[in-house]
């Protein structure tokens, strides 16, 4: 067995993880919102602008929207096509945390991070947070490789490189460090926590210089009454099986995506039909940070939150079917706020008193939580990402409680054996490769 590395170089890889992550983080985050710009015509002034995607998307002319979409599917199709075709195998963050010794290779890992960066910024529905856990991940695997560092050290690193990432690009240093601890690595040893905090405090300061320390979701000021606390007791085993019906089909998509030539024709397909409900339905690009926005600012009526509901999910399942890659993180969280908005509305009619969008938030953490597996890192994202008041916590905690409980029994009813908490949807991928 192998000696403890030296503490002081073992800080020293720690720091430079954090830091690469950070750096990364950011830099992907730029480029997202350059592509965005670019793409459709908006903001070209500034990078980081007062004008929101959405805005920006909606914009743009119906014929600009479908011939960007066009343009992404041929981009998707033809990149991973010729990455799976002439590159080295890609390994999946899961894998290298579980394997150290099986690295990630750089080259290969940057290329599909850029894909995913660049696809979800020209409209492609998934998320953006895989790439800077990729990015984070193999920098810490080939500095705990360059440091000499024992299997379980760089386990940890790597691990924290992944969870240092999400802190840079979503600014949330808590939610990255619990998702290390809950989701990665399984474990509150203190020689996990103490990196795990260090790492993804520093990536999220660092992020700060390019991206500032914006709040990622404003929501209007509002009390909690018993209306809401009531209706997230109720509803949050709904969530759950959504969420597990979700998460299902999704795996059974990612599944099913071509990898040879074949995956030309079918990103191309499907980016061009998503271009042509997008000229209807601009809402209907990029991540889902836009119907977010509009639910917790009460801006959609029951019929468009009931068409945006179906058309997410069907947009999301068939991007992933073409063999797109990306995050589910954002396109969960859109999803279960648009599904709070559908349910939320009948109620606030018979129990007025609450905004709609403090159901759409509740009703996003809930669903994350469970399509996720992470209930502690979805509950921290939430807070991180609308700095919301304390009190306004206990509904969301009760809605994941429910939501897990539930999706936990779907999961004990549906499959043959117990599923690992972890390895049903790999959350480190969303599933993906």
């Amino acid at each position: 067995m192998r000696e403890r590395t030296p503490l002081a170089r073992l800080a020293v890889v720690t720091l430079l993880t954090g830091a690469a992550a950070g750096i990364g983080g950011m830099g992907l985050a730029l480029m997202l919102h350059l592509v965005q710009h670019l793409a459709f015509g908006y903001s070209l002034d500034a990078i980081i602008g007062g004008q929101t995607f959405l805005q920006g998307a909606s914009h743009a002319t119906p014929l600009r929207r479908v011939l960007v979409l066009t343009a992404c599917g041929i981009l998707a199709g033809v990149g991973w096509w010729a990455l799976y075709r002439y590159g080295r195998p890609l390994v999946a963050i899961r894998n290298a945390v579980d394997e150290p010794g099986k690295p990630m290779p750089l080259p290969e890992t940057s290329i599909h991070a850029l894909l995913q960066v660049v696809t979800v910024g020209m409209g492609s529905p998934l998320g953006r947070e895989v790439a800077p856990r990729e990015i984070g991940a193999a920098l810490a695997g080939w500095l705990s490789r360059r440091a000499g560092l024992t299997s379980e050290e760089a386990r940890t690193l790597i691990a924290c490189g992944a969870g240092a990432g999400l802190a840079a690009v979503y600014n949330v240093p808590l939610a990255g460090a619990l998702f290390v601890l809950e989701v990665l690595l399984g474990t509150l040893h203190l020689s996990a926590v103490l990196p795990a905090i260090v790492t993804s405090a520093m990536a999220a300061r660092i992020a700060w210089i390019g991206l500032g320390d914006a709040v990622q979701y404003p929501v209007m000021p509002f009390a909690v009454n018993g209306s809401l606390l009531i209706w997230a007791i109720l509803t949050g085993p709904v969530f759950g099986i959504a969420a597990f019906g979700f998460s299902r089909l999704s795996t059974v998509m990612t599944a099913n995506a071509p990898r040879d030539w074949h995956l030309v024709p079918w990103a191309l397909s499907v980016f061009i039909g998503i271009g042509l409900l997008a000229t209807a339905f601009p809402e209907l690009l990029g991540n889902g940070k836009g119907p977010i926005q509009l639910s917790l600012a009460d801006d959609l009526s029951l019929r468009l939150a009931l068409a945006l509901l179906v058309l997410r999910i069907a947009v999301t399942l068939a991007a992933l079917r073409a063999g797109a890659r990306g995050g589910m993180m954002t396109p969960g969280m859109t999803i279960g706020a648009l599904l709070a908005t559908v349910i939320a509305v009948p109620w606030t009619m018979m129990w007025p008193g609450e905004p709609l969008g403090a159901f759409a938030l509740v009703g996003a953490g809930a669903f994350l939580a469970s399509s996720m597996k992470m209930p502690l890192t979805a509950i921290a994202l939430i807070v991180e990402f609308t700095h919301i008041p304390q009190d306004v916590v206990f509904p969301i905690v009760f809605a994941v409680t429910g939501s897990c409980a539930a999706n936990r029994l779907c999961d004990l009813r549906f499959s043959r054996a117990p599923p690992d908490s972890r390895s049903h949807h790999d959350v480190t991928n969303a599933g993906h490769f």
